[in-house]
Order: structure tokens, then C-alpha cells, then sequence
């Protein structure tokens, strides 16, 4: 496995995962002669859901660049291409080869995001205790994984809000004294709910053309099956730093001005709108989450005269409110978190997730974007293809999985807490506050979807009828007991119990015509 190493006696042994590409990590500053940094292209990984064909793609460009940047500045780096004759196809394989061929004093691991990885490298250090091994942090989050017990002991939920305040406290990040936060507001969210106007300009999307012809032939010839579209002359993420900065730098000189203002937006007349698009890079950790709020922050104090503080304490709340707070959610629950069904919902996932084709304009607009981009903004997730899954009874456990293969971003620790914590309130309200549902009046009012639907967004019922709307009231109907006891859906139950009893057989018998031909709507 070795070859053109084997004259060199490594006694440690740095194993470095596809998303811990941190160029600012200790362990980078200084080269340690007999340290061997290993990569792998693992087709478990690649395989273990049906990926995005740019999601690996990207991630295998990235890791490429990255091993070659760490040789570049001297770095003794062990990479083993998916091809490679060499390579196993699963990381604690090729380390168990490593290390009864090297016989290193010391393995270092950073502590990997997914639960599953965790699991799998520690169970690993069990069967080979003859071999220390040292955890070290992978110096990207702003918290530790512990922060909710820490700051808030032990509870049966966790406002993200609270979490959020402290989190400002803590940082300095738009404080204006040590307790109270600029324009004395902790957030803006009621300013940043607007629809697309008719008139309003969309700035075009900062896209890469990485050339990834031989990654894409050598996923065709090792069998490794992927969904959506792609063109691999022209990948358009971020593979690099350098170009992930460059992504952080449009978005602040290009979008940041409307991104709070519209950030819930749904719109036909463009994909990326005035977001950011980070997230890969954020989750692969080429950017780290404190110089994007830092480098935003120092943009926007150079800019307020085009650059409210609306939109910038939105965009700054995505990133050290909700990003490290799902990544508490999801280590302080997990395992049983993964197997979480409060409403007990198991109907298959509609065929129309994986092709786009459906008469519904909202969820084709959406599934159709995902397909060719890798990519849907978070009201898109939540509030079309998530509403119209929790509203249809879909197993979680089916929806994880498509959320997780099908977004460029999506890691487990992050993908799984918004899939089935908010989207799907799966976990009963330890995540949101309430479900996320809506009738089809909440996507009219957000996007100009609904004007050329095949569906009538005002009609309930009937041939024409847009299904999120009796689909809606049938969820209420048939889940009224487990949401009688949340006082945020208290008006909503009355208002079902108050309809004439002719008008709520009508509904719920529309939606269950919609229901039995789910897979043709």
C-alpha cells in the first residue's frame, strides 16, 4: 500500500475524513517528518445513501486539491483514489492495512461529525487497543458538541432562540454592550418574510467551471450510483479555499444588501437569489463559521449605508444560531434520534421526489432546482417538499434519506435535526416549537408558483383543487390528539372543530382521493 513511502519509518499516523478539509488546523502548522496524513475516497461513503453526482464529485475534488495543498506546503500525505487497486472501499479497513504495515506509535483522529463515523472509528480503537490513538477536536464549530447541557442543563426541549442570545453574549457579535444587542432587537425575522416582487433584480450566481471529467468516468467505472444531473467539464461548487472565499466575497458584495429582505422568497425566475450558498463549504470546513460572521460583520460596518441591520443579523443568525444549534440538537439525542416517528407516519416517499414530475408547480420547481443544482434554499426544504411529505405521512426514515443524498450540503448532523426535527417534527417538538405545515395560501403568498399551477390554489376541493390544501386539514383531522396539548396549534383546532361537518367530510375525502394517487398528482 506504501510503495513509494516504505523507506520512511512513520510513527504517527493522521487520518483526515472528506469533510475536515481545515486549512487552518493545528495540525497543519508545522510539518512533522514522521507523521503519514492519510485520505480516502471510500465507496461506503460514496454508496451508503444514493448521493447527488455532484455532491461526490465535489467532495471528491475538494479532498483532491486539499491532499495536494498539504503535500505542496510539505506534508506527507497517503491518498488513495477511489480506483486505486489499493483501496478497500472503507476508512477503518484501509486504517487496520496502515497500521499492521506501518506499525505507527500513534494514530490522531478529529472527531468526525456523524454519529455513524464516531461509532464505526471507535469501535475500531477497540479492536486495535494496542495502537494509541489521540481524538482531537476538528477546530471548526463555535461549541462544543455538549452546549445545551452545559448552558442549559438537561430539558425535554431547547429554544433555538435562547440558545441564539447566548450565543451573541458570548461572541460579541452585533452587541452593542455586553447584554443588550444592536437596535436593541435580538432578531429581525418579521422583516426578513417578504415575497419576490414582479420588478425586483436577481443578481446572477457566482458558478465554478471545475473540470471533473476524470472523477465522473472513474465513478462510472467502480458502479457507484448517483442521482440528479450534472456537467462534468463545469462543476459549479466550490472545490477549493480559494474559491470557496471568493463564494463568501460575492455574496456579501453581490447579495448580502437583500439576502434578509428575501431570504424566504420563492421564485420561478431564478435558484440561487440572494443567498449565500457557503453551506458546502462551510460543512466540508474550508470556511470555518467565525471568519464567515467575522468577514460579514466587518463587510456590513463598511457598508451600512446599503446594508441594513436586518440583513446581516439574519445571515449571521443562520450561521452561530441555527447551524451550532442543530449540531447540539443532534449530538445531545443521538442515537435514538435517528428512529424518532412521533405521528407514526410510514407512507413510501412519492416517485416524483427522484424525477421532478408532478402537476404541482411548487414541489417540480423545487425537486426539478435540486436535481440539476444539487441545491434548494431552506423554505423550499420546509416549507414545499417537507410540508408536502409531513402533510402526506411520509416515513422519516425515507425522507433522511433522500434529504441526505440529494443536497450538495447535506451531512448527517446537519441534514438529519432540520429533516426530521423541523421539517418533519418527527421528535415531537424537542427541535421546533410546532410542525411546519401550511395549506397552499402560505406558498401563493411567498412565490409566484401558484399563478400557473395546474392546481387552483383557491379551490379546497374538486379536480382542480391545489392538494396542500385538503391535504392540510386531513393532517390536522388525523393527528388532533397528539397536537391538542401544543398551545401554538390550539387556534387552528378550533377553527377545524367550528367547520360545518359536510365541509370537513369534503376535505378529508378530497385528500384521500389525493393520497391513493399520490404518485400521479
Amino acid at each position: 500500500m506504501l510503495n513509494r513511502h516504505s523507506e520512511h519509518a512513520f510513527q504517527q499516523l493522521a487520518l483526515v475524513l472528506g469533510d475536515q478539509l481545515n486549512a487552518r488546523h493545528s495540525w497543519w502548522q508545522e510539518v512533522i517528518p514522521n507523521r503519514l496524513v492519510v485520505m480516502v475516497e471510500a465507496a461506503e461513503e460514496a454508496s451508503y445513501v444514493r448521493h447527488h453526482r455532484q455532491k461526490v464529485l465535489a467532495f471528491f475534488a475538494a479532498m483532491r486539491n486539499f491532499a495536494q495543498a498539504l503535500a505542496d506546503k510539505g506534508h506527507t500525505v497517503l491518498y488513495l483514489t477511489l480506483d486505486n487497486p489499493q483501496n478497500p472501499g472503507s476508512i477503518t479497513t484501509t486504517l487496520s492495512a496502515l497500521v499492521e504495515q506501518l506499525e505507527p506509535h500513534l494514530v490522531t483522529l478529529q472527531e468526525p461529525d456523524e454519529y455513524r463515523l464516531q461509532q464505526a472509528l471507535e469501535t475500531w480503537q477497540n479492536e486495535h487497543s494496542a495502537v494509541a490513538m489521540k481524538w482531537c477536536s476538528s477546530e471548526h464549530f463555535m461549541t462544543e458538541r455538549t452546549v445545551l447541557v452545559d448552558w442549559f442543563g438537561e430539558r425535554k426541549s431547547y429554544l433555538m432562540e435562547s440558545f441564539y442570545r447566548r450565543m451573541r453574549q458570548q461572541t460579541g457579535y452585533l452587541m452593542d454592550t455586553a447584554n443588550k444587542p444592536l437596535g436593541g432587537k435580538w432578531n429581525f425575522d418579521k422583516a426578513n418574510r417578504n415575497a419576490l416582487p414582479q420588478d425586483a433584480s436577481i443578481p446572477a450566481p457566482l458558478l465554478f467551471a471545475n473540470d471533473v471529467t476524470e472523477l465522473d468516468q472513474m465513478l462510472n467505472a467502480r458502479g457507484i450510483e448517483t442521482l440528479g444531473e450534472v456537467n462534468p467539464k463545469q462543476l459549479l461548487w466550490p472545490t477549493t479555499r480559494r474559491q470557496s472565499r471568493e463564494l463568501l466575497n460575492h455574496f456579501l458584495t453581490t447579495c448580502l444588501p437583500n439576502f434578509g429582505l428575501y431570504q424566504d422568497a420563492l421564485t420561478d425566475r431564478g435558484w440561487s437569489l440572494f443567498h449565500s450558498r457557503i453551506s458546502f463549504a462551510l460543512n466540508s470546513k474550508m470556511l470555518s463559521p467565525a471568519e464567515v460572521v467575522e468577514r460579514a460583520i466587518d463587510y456590513w460596518q463598511a457598508h451600512q449605508d446599503e446594508i441594513d441591520l436586518a440583513q446581516i443579523e439574519g445571515f449571521v443568525r443562520q450561521i452561530i444560531g441555527w447551524r451550532e444549534f442543530i449540531r447540539a440538537i443532534y449530538w445531545q439525542q443521538m442515537p435514538a434520534y435517528a428512529e424518532l416517528n412521533f405521528f407514526d407516519h410510514n407512507r413510501p416517499l412519492p416517485e416524483f421526489y427522484w424525477t421532478g414530475k408532478t402537476h404541482m408547480k411548487c414541489l417540480r420547481e423545487s425537486i426539478e432546482q435540486s436535481l440539476e443544482y444539487a441545491y434548494a434554499h431552506h423554505i423550499q426544504r420546509l416549507m414545499v417538499t417537507g410540508n408536502f411529505a409531513l402533510l402526506s405521512g411520509i416515513n422519516p426514515d425515507a425522507l433522511d434519506a433522500w434529504y441526505l443524498g440529494i443536497y450538495i450540503d447535506a451531512i448527517e448532523w446537519v441534514e438529519m435535526p432540520n429533516t426530521r426535527g423541523m421539517s418533519q417534527y418527527a421528535d415531537g417538538g424537542l427541535l421546533a416549537t410546532k410542525p411546519y405545515v401550511s395549506s397552499g395560501n402560505y406558498i401563493d403568498k411567498m412565490s409566484d408558483y401558484c399563478g400557473s399551477c395546474h392546481y387552483d390554489v383557491k379551490q379546497k376541493t374538486g379536480a382542480k383543487a391545489c392538494p396542500f390544501n385538503s391535504l392540510y386539514w386531513h393532517f390536522i383531522d388525523r393527528h388532533r390528539d397528539k397536537l391538542a396539548g401544543n398551545h401554538r396549534m390550539s387556534l387552528i383546532l378550533k377553527q377545524w372543530e367550528k367547520r360545518d361537518p359536510s365541509q370537513r367530510q369534503a376535505l378529508l375525502n378530497q385528500a384521500e382521493q389525493y393520497l391513493e394517487q399520490i404518485n400521479t398528482l
